[in-house]
């Protein structure tokens, strides 16, 4: 009924090539982890096969990317602090206590120029009273940056927007509280860029504090 042939006792593999194949295939495995999986994955290159490659230099992007991720959800946790506007509290309390006086920073205007080589970042802030308001544009030449943008002073810290591989940006930033109030950039890329930020508004001073 059935025509296939049963493989007699010498047509099956002994035991020591059984192992032998085991073996190799073990060898195989390590081999290709060590020279394809750690540098793609981790950045970990110990033969040197991963960057010849260029398996190396994707690990290390995932690296900077994964430490980004944690450095940016850490900030989250941080942020305690609600922009300005988003409650009818608030908005009563503001307009109680802090002065006209106090408020009103006298207007200016600002163009900084800076170059990032890759992998290198730069933080620029706006010294600036709460509710005060700056108008913004940042563009990038030569290729794209991680940005984010956010607040600190008094004890205080905030987070208001965040992008990766961005060209440029533009809007108003409205600070939440009296303090430091900007930008951070990085560059991911493999060629220096230019970033070119203008600024106009109610702040009493521009600095880089990186």
């Amino acid at each position: 009924m059935y025509n296939s042939d049963i493989p007699s006792r010498a047509e099956l593999p002994t035991s020591r090539q059984l192992l032998r194949s085991t073996l190799i295939a073990i060898v195989a495995a390590l081999a290709i982890l060590i020279t394809i999986v750690l540098p793609a994955e981790y950045n970990i290159d110990p033969t040197g096969v991963g960057r010849v490659l260029g398996l190396a230099q994707m690990g290390e992007i995932k690296v900077q990317l994964a430490e980004e991720a944690e450095r940016d959800r850490q900030m989250d946790q941080n942020s305690t602090v609600l922009a300005p506007g988003s409650s009818l509290f608030g908005r009563v309390f503001a307009a109680l206590v802090v002065s006209p006086a106090s408020a009103q920073t006298a207007s200016r205007q600002d163009v900084t120029t800076l170059t990032l080589t890759p992998g290198q970042g730069a933080e620029i802030k706006l010294v600036m009273k709460a509710g005060a308001k700056a108008d913004y544009s940042w563009t990038v030449a030569g290729g794209v940056v991680n940005f984010d943008t956010h607040g600190d002073g008094g004890g205080k810290s905030i987070s208001y927007e965040k992008g990766r591989a961005v060209p440029g940006d533009d809007g108003v930033l409205e600070a939440a509280f009296d303090g430091n109030h900007g930008w951070f950039w990085r560059n991911r890329g493999s060629a220096d860029v230019t970033l070119t930020l203008k600024t106009s508004g109610a702040y009493a001073e521009i600095k880089r504090t990186d």
